[in-house]
């Protein structure tokens, strides 16, 4: 096996969450090779290196190995090597802190009303990152 279909091994290699995701970034023109936009079709092969815009964020990767199937994340992280830039990858962290934690409310203060719910939406919007791309 000596070339993979773009789409495919971004799927199997978890850069996205589903194949029909990935087959969207290709259409849509974020993922790249030395800057040209690729079809879902284009075959990569080993050593490439893929530009991929994924939710505001700049990403690069080498590809190391083909898979055309779908492995576990350990599996999947020996077929590529992140070069993400060291300031892309601290925006990005900076971005995710907080994002995992369950949110809280005082015990005994029942669900949010209408106008609490707007007020926390509104808070959550202008903490999220200003230039991400909706997706």
């Amino acid at each position: 096996m000596d070339k993979v279909r773009v789409d495919k091994w971004l799927w199997s290699v978890r850069i996205f969450k589903s194949r029909t995701l990935a087959t969207d970034a290709c259409k849509s023109g974020k993922v790249k090779i030395d800057g040209h936009s690729l079809k879902p079709s284009y075959l990569v092969q080993r050593g490439e290196l893929l530009e991929v815009k994924k939710n505001g964020f700049d990403l690069q990767f080498k590809v190391i190995d083909l898979i055309q199937k779908r492995v576990s994340a350990p599996l999947a992280q020996v077929c590529y090597e992140d070069l993400t830039s060291a300031e892309e990858m601290n925006k990005y962290q900076s971005w995710f802190v907080g994002k995992g934690a369950t949110e809280r409310r005082e015990k005994g203060a029942g669900r949010p009303t209408k106008k609490e719910r707007r007020l926390i939406d509104g808070f959550k919007s202008e903490s999220s990152i200003p230039d991400q791309d909706s997706e």
